[in-house]
């Protein structure tokens, strides 16, 4: 079980402000995340492949191909602010 000292210590790491009751309901909480990874470290993985998404996803990309363009007048004429053939931004600094 986490101690009350330890939740304190990950609260002032992530900058955290608790209260007694919320330190005390996140070291049960946490105690029993810990818990359960301990459990999840017993079991046999040696034959499991490493997987970074246990569903075959892939993405889906079409043809990059030369097309019709909006025209730059169409594409300026709801600008709030232009200058030429471009989009006029305020500087950031």
């Amino acid at each position: 079980m986490l101690t009350k000292k330890q939740v304190e210590h990950v609260a002032l790491l992530a900058r955290l402000e608790l209260n007694e009751e919320e330190k005390e309901m996140y070291a049960t909480q946490l105690s029993a995340i810990l818990e359960y990874i301990d459990a999840l470290e017993k079991l046999d993985t040696e034959n499991v492949p490493p997987t970074a998404h246990v569903l075959p996803l892939k993405n889906v990309f079409r043809e990059d191909s030369v097309c019709e363009h909006l025209p730059n007048e169409k594409a300026l004429s709801n600008a709030p602010d232009k200058e030429e053939n471009c989009f006029r931004v305020p500087k950031i600094q």
